[in-house]
């Protein structure tokens, strides 16, 4: 029930996750860049799914779908918030543990569960669920569509199911913890942005997820018991199905208005964690912090009126399209607010280039790349070209997977000391950054072109059509830029598992970090501190403070320790304090200017 140790689990499990998704989409990949070539190890692996060597449709379907569902839900929001979440907020707002250890413990078991429930729909004879990650409707709906729409499908959404059931017991305890259990001193104005974005991302999981619950149990009634929520006027072959009345916009509503939120819950971490990896190695504080707070508070309330962008061509009403299209445009306003935060942050200071930090300035940089074409999709006019083409694939895949996971990683390599209590090789982690940095935008920059072109997303090859066949030499390029980022993860791999049991055994503080989780001993102990829980006197961004002989100054130490570099705005209009300060001034008279 130990938060470290839940926070070991969700990391470790997501790992390897990902490694699963990343060798599915390698399948696909190869599928794509030589669809007439016979492979006969893939017949090997995929035994009657690939005969002849040759992966067969359907299947091609199930990868992209299952693909999709591992990286955005197990991988990017299981894996990312359930790690971070669970490891920063006892540690870093000064609390024993979490609210409810053992709601903690569940809602790690339940997402263990629903990783196995998914994985075990591989070895059905019918396989795993085929509708595309957004299983639309009527694909997912009647059961003898395709061989992807039966026990596959039941089992996605099963699986699903659990998966909430986890991610609210986790998001619940979140709240919970961060409102009720901070350490003296603590306000909410001196918590690291780490937290406010974990803060936020839970309050987003618990009131979007709810919803593909309800949409979930009406495709399951649908699907079992004969109703019609999302199924009107259906032909199958020669039959006319006798369903009447429902709409499969419905389950896109109810889908995008969790799926939307989400793109969010899987970004809001990741930017909160470059936050604190950008600050620390910049030594320099975090620009425009209540910036950066009210910016993450604005995507957190704009994110639920914008999930209409995902349907402009479902022949919605172009007046409502619009709406959609300025909620859409006017988020991209605290994205940019962040952006330029980043920027200003590193501007001019004295920056240190740990493996950390690099995977953060990559998020920054896949931020933006990916966040421009972001303001293409969002015109309601400029879409009905783009729509489930490549462009899409393109823009998330940079926006949202690269920027999340590259946030991931940094966050992996920034408190793997306080994980592990070791270090991470640095000289692996240069490998493993430019390797998989270049090879990301590799693979996903070129896609933008086939998207302009008119190529459609989950195609299974693009034979079939004379205008795309120009396009096989670029997907082939593709293909081999996804194999090196797949090779570059070994180096992390290696890096990751070894360092735990033979990497440097790490000192307290290895960063000069302020934040109170390097305040704790290294060994790891329940209850986080031997004796009281530390008082916390000061932000958290005190670094390189003029006037002060180190470039850090922990969250601990009271300002009566620190009378050369304090600020007339640190005291918060405490009078007293400020008389102090103005005494002590009088009695020790500046030689030089300190600003």
């Amino acid at each position: 029930m130990d938060h470290k140790m839940i926070a070991k689990q969700f990391l470790i499990t997501g790992i390897i996750m990902a490694v699963i998704a990343m060798g599915l989409s390698i399948l696909f990949r190869i599928q794509l860049a030589w669809p007439d070539k016979n492979f006969p190890f893939l017949e090997t692996f995929l035994g009657k799914w690939a005969e002849g060597g040759r992966i067969k449709s359907d299947f091609y379907l199930a990868l992209v779908t299952i693909h999709g569902t591992i990286m955005v839900f197990f991988v990017l929001t299981a894996g990312l918030s359930g790690t971070f979440s669970n490891l920063l907020i006892p540690l870093q707002i000064g609390a024993r543990d979490m609210a409810s250890p053992f709601l903690n413990m569940l809602s790690y078991w339940f997402f263990f569960s629903a990783c196995v429930v998914m994985m075990a729909s591989f070895f059905i004879q019918t396989g795993p669920a085929s509708g595309g990650w957004t299983v639309y409707p009527p694909l997912s709906v009647i059961e003898t569509a395709i061989p992807g729409s039966g026990l596959g499908m039941t089992m996605w959404l099963i699986s699903m199911v659990l998966f909430v059931a986890s991610s609210l017991m986790g998001g619940i305890n979140y709240v919970s913890t961060i409102l009720n259990m901070r350490t003296k001193g603590m306000d909410l104005w001196k918590m690291p942005l780490t937290i406010w974005a974990f803060f936020l991302t839970a309050i987003l999981g618990i009131l979007s997820f709810p919803v593909l619950v309800a949409g979930v149990v009406l495709m399951v009634f649908d699907r079992s018991f004969g109703t019609s929520f999302y199924l009107s006027d259906i032909v199958m072959g020669t039959n006319i199905l006798p369903n009447e009345g429902g709409s499969p916009i419905l389950w896109q509503h109810l889908f995008w208005f969790l799926g939307h939120p989400e793109v969010y819950i899987v970004i809001m971490p990741a930017l909160g964690i470059s936050s604190e990896v950008i600050s620390v190695n910049s030594r320099k504080p975090i620009f425009g912090y209540h910036a950066m707070v009210y910016s993450l508070i604005g995507i957190t309330v704009l994110s639920f009126i914008v999930w209409g962008h995902h349907m402009f061509v479902t022949g919605m009403n172009p007046l409502l399209g619009g709406v959609f299209m300025i909620t859409t445009l006017i988020i991209a306003v605290p994205s940019a607010v962040k952006t330029f935060n980043y920027l200003a942050t590193l501007w001019r200071g004295n920056i240190r280039f740990t493996p950390g930090m690099l995977f953060a300035i990559g998020l920054v940089s896949f931020f933006i790349s990916g966040g421009l074409t972001g303001i293409f999709l969002g015109n309601a006019s400029l879409d009905i070209n783009l729509h489930d083409t490549y462009f899409v694939v393109a823009h998330f895949h940079l926006v949202m997977g690269s920027a999340a996971i590259f946030g991931m990683l940094a966050g992996v390599y920034h408190w793997y000391p306080k994980m592990f209590g070791r270090m991470m090789n640095a000289k692996l982690g240069y490998l493993h950054f430019w390797l998989t940095f270049i090879a990301a935008y590799l693979v996903f920059f070129p896609l933008h072109f086939l998207g302009l072109d008119g190529v459609p997303r989950r195609y299974y090859a693009f034979t079939e059509f004379e205008f795309m066949k120009k396009w096989l030499t670029v997907n082939v390029f593709v293909t081999w830029a996804a194999i090196m980022a797949a090779l570059a993860q070994v180096a992390f791999l290696f890096n990751f598992f070894y360092s735990i049991f033979k990497g440097k055994v790490a000192p307290q503080n290895p960063w000069e970090s302020n934040t109170l989780e390097w305040t704790a001993p290294v060994e790891h102990l329940h209850g986080n501190w031997p004796g009281e829980i530390p008082t916390v006197y000061r932000w958290p961004y005190d670094y390189s403070k003029p006037g002060h002989d180190v470039d850090f100054i922990p969250q601990t130490v009271p300002f009566s320790q620190t009378m050369s570099s304090n600020l007339p705005h640190d005291f918060e209009g405490n009078a007293e304090a400020e008389k102090i300060q103005q005494d002590w001034e009088l009695a020790n008279p500046v030689t030089e200017n300190k600003g």
